[in-house]
Order: structure tokens, then sequence, then C-alpha cells
């Protein structure tokens, strides 16, 4: 069959699944898999095998991409002590857990004799690297809290670069290269700190064009160069090209789409990525599930399921254990939470790559795929499925109550009546539309403005959270404005050292109590009468 008509093919599959999806209300990535792996078992068509090029070439840096591109910055620099230490340390802790847990029980088993330690820390950094992307839009839909989310897609974002370093670093030992801790350390500090260095390098780049021209096309392009670009160009110098892809998706999100795009630039950049993402994932789900083997899973059950154990324990144990440091900290998680990361870390497209990647010669090579691939559809299936039930309960979300609903959807509509008020006071300063015009929009949005503000005193007469919330938020900023007032007082020389020090610790530490309260989310509580909510 013709390269073209498969994609044609994986395309319709794609979107037949999606239906079905919505239709059965079951995650998306999981049925692709499912979809996947019936059509590799019936065999209805050959498929593009998901090689290390296709993933690096064209999957990986979108995916990633448009990962961090939606990635506030304000709120992962919150929680970076917590992403960093699960992301870096915490990937290199969790496999070498995971090879000491693996060796002796597969070693073992009759059908892999000889399987030490180093095949299982090969298996382990292959496995190590999580894909929450099946997950992410579950938790969106439950409406889980959003530190939680922040986390999820930090630690991946960082983790798959922290993977596939260390991956190259116990290969090399496995094939008879020297290992040393100095060594190892300086590789990966120069591997992932040039890969920060060329993604910020390109998304600057790319932001500044951003910034100087008005041309949604042109715009889309440049992200897209942004994207691309920095992976290739990181990989190219032997760098790490996710951490770079990372970095430049970031750039272009906080600083670019905020300083240079126009909200309507804003729409189609945006528009374009979520479709992208959307074709992406479709292609690498369903590929995983059509590249297994399900006779040969089926003959390595026993090392398999060995595998998948021995990566949740290695997992638990150090989201546990860092969860418990983190108490220490302005970071502090709830235990709930540690429970919620540990089965949140399903695994995907970029260890089945990896393990493909190994020398056809290399000791254990058809078991160690067998095992990846075996991990990953148990995983995507298991914790996929079995996500939305362990949330609702731990109690941190739930489905939400008719006035949280209706809340967010009156927080929205006036969020975007003021953006329209304030672009219909530019065009008056600017005249390029006609006064009169300009005078009965502005009656129209001022009406819609009123109707949903007093929805909103209704809303929050039905219950005292949503004020909260909004008294929070609004604490927040007022005291980002006196930090940066003091900021330039001590830049003109109206206060001295003395006193900008003293008085931007106390600043500081206002903060971390408003970042304590709002981190401190729990799931929202059934109202006693939520028929009498307001309608809209």
């Amino acid at each position: 069959m013709h390269f073209e008509l498969a994609f044609v093919l994986i395309f319709a599959v794609a979107t037949a699944v999606a239906i079905a999806a919505r239709y059965f209300k079951i995650p998306y990535t999981v049925a692709l898999v499912v979809a996947g792996l019936t059509l590799g078992a019936v065999r209805a068509f050959e498929p593009p095998h998901l090689t290390k090029e296709l993933l690096f070439a064209i999957i990986l840096p979108g995916l990633l991409f448009e990962a961090a591109f939606h990635v506030e910055f304000r709120k992962f620099w919150k929680n970076k002590v917590a992403i960093h230490s699960m992301a870096i340390p915490g990937v290199a802790a969790s496999a070498g857990l995971t090879a000491l847990i693996l060796s002796p029980w597969v070693e073992g088993m009759d059908s892999a004799e000889g399987f030490g330690l180093i095949p299982a820390l090969v298996f382990a950094a292959v496995i190590v690297s999580t894909d929450p992307i099946a997950v992410v839009g579950l938790f969106k839909s439950l409406g889980a809290p959003k530190r939680l989310l922040i986390l999820v897609e930090g630690e991946s974002l960082l983790n798959d670069g922290t993977a596939v370093v260390l991956f190259t670093l116990v290969v090399a030992v496995a094939t008879g290269g020297q290992f040393t801790w100095g060594g190892a350390a300086f590789n990966f500090v120069k591997v992932v700190g040039m890969g920060m260095l060329v993604g910020s390098v390109v998304g600057y780049i790319a932001a500044r064009v951003i910034q100087r021209v008005d041309d949604a096309m042109v715009e889309i392009t440049c992200t897209v160069i942004a994207a691309y670009g920095s992976f290739v160009i990181a990989e190219n110098f032997h760098y790490s090209g996710v951490i770079a892809t990372v970095v430049a998706g970031m750039l272009c999100g906080n600083w670019a789409t905020h300083e240079g795009m126009s909200p309507t630039t804003r729409v189609a950049v945006e528009s374009f990525w979520e479709y992208w993402s959307f074709a992406l994932n479709s292609v690498v789900f369903l590929l995983i599930g059509m590249e297994v083997q399900l006779g040969s899973l089926l003959a390595s059950w026993k090392p398999i399921l060995a595998a998948y154990v021995a990566v949740l324990v290695g997992r638990a144990v150090v989201v546990y254990g860092m969860s418990a440091l983190l108490r220490l900290t302005s970071e502090r998680l709830p235990w709930t939470w540690s429970a919620v990361l540990t089965w949140s870390g399903l695994r995907g497209a970029i260890s089945m790559v990896l393990v493909l990647s190994l020398p056809s010669d290399f000791p254990h090579r058809e078991l160690l795929v067998n095992m990846t691939f075996g991990v990953v559809v148990l995983s995507i299936i298991i914790q996929g499925l079995s996500m939305a039930p362990l949330l609702r309960k731990l109690g941190i979300t739930g489905l939400k109550d008719a006035y949280q609903e209706q809340y967010e959807l009156a927080r929205g509509r006036l969020g975007s009546i003021h953006a329209a008020l304030a672009a219909l006071e530019g065009m008056r300063r600017s005249r390029e539309i006609p006064g009169d015009v300009l005078n009965q929009l502005e009656k129209d949005y001022q009406a819609k403005e009123s109707v949903t503000e007093k929805e909103l005193t209704e809303l929050k007469q039905q219950s005292m959270r949503f004020h909260e919330e909004e008294h929070q938020e609004a604490v927040r900023r007022m005291l980002i404005v006196e930090k940066e007032a003091l900021l330039k007082s001590y830049q003109s020389a109206t206060i001295g050292k003395e006193a900008f020090e003293r008085l931007t610790a106390e600043l500081d530490e206002r903060i971390a109590q408003a970042d304590a309260a709002e981190n401190h989310t729990t799931a929202p509580a059934v109202p006693a009468n939520p028929a009498g909510a307001t309608g809209t």
C-alpha cells in the first residue's frame, strides 16, 4: 500500500475514533490505542512504522511545542522546585529503582536468563519518561486543580529530555563505553544547557519577527520554524532537541503571543496548533497500537507484568519521596496529589522509539522491545481508563456542579465582553470606524456586560467559594503591582537598598501566603440546591 494512502486511512480511522470516544465518553488516546491494536491484529492495512526518524522529524517537536506554548510561565515558575525535582533527579532515581526491582524478577524467569542489571537499566531509561496526553484532557474536562495540571504537564515537558540523555549514557555503557560520574554529569549539563540556549535563541528570534509583522500566516509560520528549527539545530549539534523545543515554545507562548500578536492572529495561531496537536496525537497513538505484535506480547506476559509493576513501584517511591521533601518548602503537595501524580505517569511513543533504536545485536533486544510495548499499552489502557474514577474517589475533583458550570461560563463571557469594549475604545481613538457605528456596538456590549455582571453577582450569593477565588486572584495581582512599584522606586533612587530589601522580603512573604491560599484547591462542593442556580 502507498505511504500516502496509509496516512489518509489513518486520519479516517482517527476521525471515526474521535466521534466514538466523544459518544462513549472515554479518553481519546485510549480509544486510539485500542483501535490501533484491533487494526494491527486483523492487518487491515500496512501502516508506516513508528521510527525514530518519523517521531523526531515530525511528531515530537510539534507535540512538545504545542504543550509548552500553552503553559503559563508564571504558574510553571511558581512550581519550579516540584517540577524540576521530579523531572531531573526524580527521573534518574525512578530509573535506578525500576532497574533494581526488575532485574532479579526477570532474571529468574525461564524466558529471560542472564537478564542482569545493565539490560534492566536500559529498559528503565527507555520507559522512565511520561506522556500525560491521555490524562491532561481528562483533567481539564473534570475541572482538576490547575496547579496539578501544571505539575503533570511541566514534568512531562522536561523529563523527555532527561530520559533521552539518560538512555544515551546507559546504552553507551552497555555497549562497552567508559562511565564516570563526573563525565556523565558534565555531559548531562552540556546537552541540556546547550539545548536551553538553542531554544532561547530560536524562540527569541521568532518572537522578535512576530512583533514586527502583522500577518497571521507569517506569524504561524514563525512558530512552526521555532518548533522544528530549534529541535533540528539542537539535535544537529548533539544537544537536547526536546529541551530546545520546550524553551522555544514557552517563549513564543508567553512573550510573542502577548507582545506581538493581535487578538485575531492569536486565535489563528492557537487554532492551528490545536489542530496540529490533534493530528499528531491521532497518528502517534494509532501507530502505537498498530506497531504492537499481540502474539509476541502474550508470549512475554510474565516479564511484561513484572516490568509494569516495577515501573509503578519505582515511580510511586520517587513521587512520594519528593512530596515528603517538598513539604519542607512553599511548594508542598497534598498526599492525594501524590497518588494522582503516580498514576498519571503514562508511557508513550518516545519509549517505543527509543527501544526500537537499540542495535539489532543488543543483548535481550526482543525482550526489551516486548516489555516496553507491553508497559506502554498497559499504562495507557489501565491508567487512562481508571484516572477519572481515581480523581473522584480521592475527592480531588468531580463533575462540575450547576453553580460551577454557570460561574465559569459567566466569567468567560464577561472577559470576552471586556476585551471587546477595550477594542472598541481603541477603534474610537484611532478613528478607524465611524463614531455612530461604534456607539451602537458599545451600547450592545454594555447591555451584555450588565446582564452578565448581574448573573455573576447572583451566583456569588449562592456560594462564597467564587467570591474567595476572585479575592485571592485580586490580592495576588495587587501584590505583584506593589513589588513592581518597589523595584521602580529603588531603581530611581527614591528608596535605599536596605529599605528595598526589607520591603521586598515582606512582600515576598505575603505573595507566598497568597500562593499557598491559591494552591489550596479542593473539589467543588455540591450545592444544596443546584436546581435553583441562575440560568443564562
